[in-house]
């Protein structure tokens, strides 16, 4: 039986190096409880949206059963970036002050080539039904946001999912629409087994999952000038019960693509 999430929070206590390869300049720094992370920050690119979308990401992969590096909220002092001489990434430092978030770094993992690694027909097709249902754009071949640790795949960066809240307008309509980028995904040859990992997955992901992993998200990330925290975070949870419920559409879709691919 899976248990609901709780992530720890840690303070950041040294930045250590910009992974450079990300546009948001994720970073690699040391937290107080002495272990590497991974920091993805709230002044970065698409602010805490992108926070929000690797938060409800990870936590709905690790859920299912899919391996994803502890995920914590990273406390950054005010004055963590005075020293930092790279303008740059100081004045990242200093709009990111406050709450961020951050995976465990693993430490000698490699990038997921799928020349190099066949993926388990199963465990292909329980990714891309996760990445349907995130509308997540980023598992491609150029760039498959995948690692092999210790022999394992483990999934990383879910931060361009969930394209609908940058814009809030149509997210009903939005919940219901195809994936059609599904078409470029990494996994596709070898999701061979959709409508099984389907009828599962919407077994475990019920209103009560769904709502304890969206209650997740800080209400400080959540405010605006519009709606309350509550009410954003009920469109959240809206949008990925109306998205799970109409999983049909975007399976067809992504059956569709796999034949015209191959």
């Amino acid at each position: 039986m899976n248990i609901y999430p709780q992530l720890r929070t840690v303070n950041v206590i040294r930045y250590v190096t910009p992974l450079r390869e990300g546009g948001s300049l994720p970073a690699i720094a040391e937290a107080d409880d002495d272990f590497l992370y991974v920091l993805k920050f709230r002044g970065a690119g698409q602010g805490v949206k992108a926070l929000i979308a690797e938060l409800l990401g990870g936590e709905l992969a690790r859920y299912l059963g899919l391996k994803v590096p502890e995920i914590v909220f990273a406390n950054l002092d005010e004055a963590f970036g005075r020293t930092e001489p790279d303008e740059e990434i100081q004045d990242l430092l200093k709009a990111s002050v406050g709450l961020n978030l951050a995976l465990h770094y693993l430490s000698g993992a490699i990038t997921f080539d799928p020349t190099v690694t066949v993926t388990d027909a199963k465990l292909a097709s329980q990714i891309v039904w996760l990445d349907c249902l995130l509308t997540n754009v980023d598992r491609t071949p150029r760039n498959t946001n995948m690692l092999i640790w210790h022999k394992e795949l483990w999934l990383i960066d879910h931060g361009a999912s969930l394209y609908f809240h940058h814009s809030w307008d149509n997210w009903k309509e939005q919940a219901t629409r195809p994936f059609v980028q599904v078409k470029d995904h990494v996994l596709l040859p070898r999701a061979t087994q959709l409508e099984l990992v389907d009828a599962e997955f919407k077994l475990i992901l019920n209103e009560e999952v769904i709502r304890n992993i969206v209650g997740l998200i800080p209400d400080e990330w959540l405010t605006d000038e519009t709606l309350s925290a509550t009410e954003r975070r009920e469109v959240y949870i809206q949008f990925l019960l109306l998205r799970i419920a109409a999983s049909d559409i975007f399976i067809k879709e992504a059956q569709n693509a796999g034949e015209v691919r191959f």
